[in-house]
């Protein structure tokens, strides 16, 4: 058997030869996410990967223009090298009914496969709405002419006295 000789240290642009999957920090710095397994984490950067793919191929919602990926759970446990059972329950653990609200998935039926929604793992702050105008002051205006408006014979709660139209 020819024997293996690891390298010490990276050499040049020997670094870039290869491709890496990234997991964002805030993932493990950010006490929101501390119960999270490594192994969903792990999973996580692999969905991110997929879906850097799936936006440079327009797979896209139509009408909502949100990204999504298959990955099926077979092709989980072969990347992950392991059961069934663990794939589900690293989905389930990043799932937004079950989990962390990382993805979401939406079963298509039929034997389709299920589409993942990779979602952000920071919160946007909306920008605050404009306070409404203050509305105008009443003011009439001068440029109405009411000379040919009749009154009303009715007497109204103001002055109880009937008003006749003038003529």
């Amino acid at each position: 058997m020819p024997e293996i000789i690891l390298s010490d240290y990276f050499y040049g642009d020997e670094s870039e030869e290869f491709v890496y999957f990234k997991i964002p920090r805030q993932l493990i710095t950010n006490p929101k996410f501390k119960h999270v397994s490594t192994d969903a984490k792990l999973l996580y950067g692999m969905l991110l990967d997929r879906m850097s793919l799936s936006a440079r191929n327009d797979w896209n919602d139509s009408d909502t223009w949100r990204v999504y990926i298959y990955y099926t759970v077979e092709e989980i446990c072969e990347d992950m090298t392991c059961g069934r059972d663990k794939a589900m329950k690293l989905l389930a653990e990043l799932d937004t009914k079950k989990g962390v609200g990382l993805i979401e998935r939406i079963k298509q039926g039929q034997g389709k496969p299920t589409k993942i929604y990779v979602k952000r793992f920071t919160t946007r702050t909306a920008p605050p709405k404009p306070a409404p105008p203050p509305p105008e002051p009443f003011a009439p205006i001068s440029q109405v002419d009411f000379s040919n408006v009749q009154k009303s014979e009715i007497p109204t709660p103001r002055g109880g006295k009937n008003r006749r139209a003038a003529v």
